[in-house]
Order: C-alpha cells, then sequence, then structure tokens
C-alpha cells in the first residue's frame, strides 16, 4: 500500500536528521566495497546497495548512538558493517528464494548468476567482520557476530519448517526474531554500547529493535498478500514460494477439511493452480488473518515504544516512536 505524507513523515524527518552521518556512511561503504582484483564485486554489490531501499537498519545503528550522545567516529563504522550484513544476507536469500525482483529491480542473481550472488554475499560478510573490528569493541564484535549467526540459525529454521503444515507461531516467530529482528537488535544495541552507555540503556535499545524487528518482518510478510506491487514487492511471491508465514499459519490453524486439503495441495505439495492465490486470500479474509495479523504487528511496535520509556527526551527518541509506526503504517 502506497505510503500517504503523514505515513512516511517520521522515516523522512530520521533521515534528514541524520543525512550528515548517512553521508559518511555511503562514503564508506563504497569504498569498502571496492575490489581491486575483482570488479564483480563492486558492481554486484553497487546494483543492491545503491538500489534505494530505506537503509532503517544503518539509520538505526547512527539513530541510537546519537540518542545516547556519543561523538566518535566509529558509529559510521557500525552503521556500514549493519548495512553490508544486510546486503549480504539479501544477496543469499535471492538465490535461496528464485527471487527475480528486490526493491523493484532485477536481483543480482537474475543479473548475473547465483555464483555471483553468494560469492559476493561472502565477501561483504568478511568485510562487515572487518569494520567492526575497527573499533576495538570485544562488546560490539560480540553483538555483531552473534546477530550474523543468528540470521543464519534464522534462514536455516526458515528452509527446515517451509512446506510444513505443522509450522506452529511459535517457529514463525523463531523464524523472524533471527532472520529480520536480531539484526535491529543489534543495530541499536551497538549504538549505546559504543557511547559507553550502562547495561539498562543498552537493553532498552535492544528491546526497541526486537520489537521493531518482529514487527516490521510481520508487516512485511502481510504486504505479500495485503500491499500492491507498489511496495516493491511481487504480490504473492511467498505463497508461490510456498512460505508459511504468519497468515497463512492463522488460516491454517482455523481451516475446515475441505480448506485443509486446498493447503495441503498448494504449500505442502506445490501443486498450484491458477487462481489459487485469489483463493488463498480469500480464505485468509474469511478467517480473518489478515486484520488478526496485522493487530499482532500493532502490539509489538507498542512494546518497541514502551521499551524506549527508560530514555531521557530527545529528538531523535520522538523520530524512533514516530518510526514504529510508520512501520505498520504501511499496511494500514
Amino acid at each position: 500500500m502506497s505510503l500517504d505524507h503523514a505515513a512516511t513523515k517520521p522515516h523522512e524527518r530520521l533521515a534528514a536528521a541524520l543525512a550528515d552521518e548517512m553521508a559518511d556512511v555511503n562514503a564508506l561503504i563504497r569504498d569498502r566495497m571496492a575490489s581491486e582484483h575483482a570488479p564483480r564485486i563492486p558492481e554486484v554489490t553497487a546494483h543492491l546497495v545503491e538500489a534505494g531501499g530505506k537503509r532503517l537498519r544503518p539509520m538505526m545503528t547512527l539513530a541510537a548512538a546519537k540518542l545516547c550522545g556519543y561523538e566518535g567516529p566509529y558509529h559510521v563504522h557500525l552503521a556500514a558493517t549493519v548495512e553490508f550484513i544486510h546486503t549480504a544476507t539479501l544477496l543469499h536469500d535471492d538465490v535461496v528464494d528464485e527471487s527475480e525482483q528486490r526493491r523493484g529491480r532485477p536481483t543480482a542473481n537474475l543479473l548475473w548468476d547465483n555464483t555471483s550472488s553468494v560469492l559476493v554475499g561472502d565477501y561483504l560478510f568478511a568485510r562487515s567482520f572487518q569494520l567492526m573490528t575497527e573499533t576495538g569493541s570485544l562488546d560490539v564484535l560480540r553483538i555483531l557476530s552473534n546477530a550474523a549467526a543468528t540470521i543464519a540459525e534464522g534462514e536455516v529454521l526458515q528452509l527446515t519448517a517451509a512446506c510444513d503444515l505443522a509450522t506452529t507461531e511459535e517457529i514463525y516467530l523463531k523464524v523472524v526474531r533471527g532472520k529480520t529482528a536480531a539484526l535491529f537488535s543489534a543495530a541499536m544495541e551497538v549504538g549505546g554500547v559504543i557511547a559507553g552507555k550502562d547495561a539498562a540503556v543498552v537493553k532498552a535499545l535492544y528491546d526497541y529493535g526486537d520489537a521493531l524487528g518482529v514487527g516490521f518482518q510481520i508487516v512485511d510478510d502481510l504486504l505479500d498478500y495485503a500491499g500492491t506491487d507498489a511496495t516493491g514487492k511481487n504480490i504473492g511471491d511467498d505463497f508461490r514460494e510456498r512460505k508459511l508465514t504468519l497468515p497463512v499459519i492463522k488460516a491454517i490453524a482455523k481451516a475446515d477439511e475441505e480448506e485443509r486439503a486446498f493447503w495441503v495441495r498448494t504449500i505442502a505439495k506445490g501443486r498450484q493452480e491458477d487462481g489459487d492465490l485469489e483463493t488463498a486470500i480469500a480464505l485468509m479474509t474469511k478467517h480473518d488473518t489478515l486484520e488478526t495479523t496485522r493487530l499482532e504487528a500493532l502490539d509489538w511496535m507498542e512494546t518497541a515504544k514502551s521499551a524506549l520509556a527508560p530514555l531521557p527526551d530527545h529528538e531523535i527518541k520522538t523520530m524512533l516512536l514516530d518510526l514504529a509506526d510508520y512501520v505498520v503504517a504501511r499496511v494500514r
């Protein structure tokens, strides 16, 4: 669903407040994605990094550091690290999912090949570790390396849960916490750590990122059925890829015998026919699972906003609170 001005305003305000720092991040990204011996690396990376996107994750690191009064140089390194980790996972995800579109453009694996996407993703992971070590903080290294491992674990869990109609909401949440929320929470957490804040502040930042990440992914999954092509996604991709996301899991839980046979055929066995996507959406509408999923995302955003309560008033805090509303506004 296209965003109206009121919905985009919080994100634009945050981007404007962090414009100078983000310019430094972008410059560092361009510098570190260069390769003297393998020109394919900057070609593939530039296609994705410079394709746009909201850059939420690196902005969250910059915002957390600024909120905590940090005045050193390393929040820029950490923001670039976060973006490299995110970009690497996108390159790998598109290969695994056999995707053909990302941010409204052809995916790197479609323009080049799967081998290039995987190897360049590996390169970006390696670059991210080089960047994070430059801060000289073992805590930063621990947080971001743990996040990288958790992301991979979440992706593998999603792979094993795929097409299995026994997948529960609990398993779905574990997948989401791994593949999405782990980087959101780490992005916020390292901003507080690099600023030398105490455990309570760092925990508040972590909790905000965790809840925001869960809500963000729930909304993203919801947009696959309730969004439009203007969101940069192909509507129904998750259904065609037989992914068990929250709206589908809720619909399967409420299915009668005939409906369950439909889900077995289309998801478990992968025998999809013309009109099946429309039938799937109709079943989700019948059982109100699109709306209950949206309400669940709203609950996560309220959790995110509550997490920031211990932090002092600051314009950045206000923007982060508004950002939580912005994420859910995509499906209002």
